[in-house]
């Protein structure tokens, strides 16, 4: 696997291998990678033939300068990771790389609807950075088929958008939730919790299934729900940002004659802040 810092760099790669005949893979991420981010590089190697994942921690879309300052950063041990799992090239850019003019004055994209409430208003101006960070990424590399995991649900939907209403010719490809053995969904966040903190964590997925298992039997207040769910989550030490039931399309609020909905949690645990979501298809 080769490393390189710069566009250039990146795109002499890219252009020798499609000039090859080969399919380019690409799987974007903030580095500190874990299980759940090499699934996405299995993924992207069985739909293609050139895998290049990108390794960028974009403050754009952070709104809490602390926040960005605690993210850890790996480099020599993520890069193992991509080798051991046959990444071909991988893109890590400075800052200055990404915003030669500034982050003040870089064009910014905006997705509207899905980008609103949960995490949207939890994190104001996080999806603007995520769909500009993404969307410059994927002029760089122009890949073939790009690769998300689906814990990130808002985040998915958002780039989805964006790559329909700005007609990007390739394919977005949701790679299902990577748990652990507890169902706590994996995540770089998860290295901010005690060990206790971890076991306790589950218990968001565990709230997740009991919403999805009374909505399968039939209940359709959606609210109540959601009540309950954020009063059992404080009696096991979180503190709830959101739990809500929300069409899986559009992301707006659920009605009773939905079929394909998604139960979305956000809640702290400590010093991280843990999200979470499971699909709900009653047409099944």
């Amino acid at each position: 696997m080769n490393t390189v810092e710069t566009i250039v760099e990146l795109q002499a790669e890219i252009k020798a291998a499609r000039d090859a005949g080969k399919r380019i893979g690409f799987v974007p991420t903030m580095g500190n990678l874990h299980e759940g981010h090499m699934i996405l590089i299995d993924q992207a190697s069985e739909e293609c033939d050139f895998v290049v994942a990108s390794i960028f921690i974009n403050p754009l879309q952070f709104n809490d300068i602390d926040d960005l300052g605690r993210y850890p950063r790996t480099l020599a041990a993520d890069q193992e990771h991509l080798r051991d799992r046959d990444c071909d090239l991988l893109f890590f850019p400075s800052v200055d790389e990404m915003y030669p003019h500034g982050q003040d004055a870089q064009t910014t994209i905006s997705v509207p609807v899905v980008s609103e409430g949960l995490c949207g208003d939890s994190r104001p101006g996080h999806f603007d950075g995520v769909a500009t960070v993404v969307s410059k990424l994927f002029h760089m590399v122009q890949p073939d088929a790009a690769f998300f995991g689906e814990k990130d649900f808002q985040q998915l939907a958002v780039i989805r958008k964006m790559v329909d209403d700005l007609n990007l010719p390739f394919d977005v490809v949701g790679v299902p939730t990577c748990r652990e053995e507890n169902g706590l969904a994996m995540s770089s966040r998860n290295n901010y919790l005690t060990e206790d903190e971890k076991n306790t964590a589950g218990h968001i997925y565990r709230v997740l299934n009991e919403i999805s298992e009374k909505i399968q039997s039939g209940e359709k207040n959606f609210a109540e729900l959601c009540v309950l769910a954020k009063q059992e989550l404080v009696g096991h030490g979180f503190t709830p940002d959101y739990v809500e039931v929300r069409d899986a399309k559009t992301l707006r609020p659920a009605v009773e004659t939905d079929t394909d909905m998604v139960v979305l949690a956000a809640a702290i645990l400590g010093k991280a802040r843990l999200i979470d979501n499971l699909r709900i298809n009653l047409k099944q």
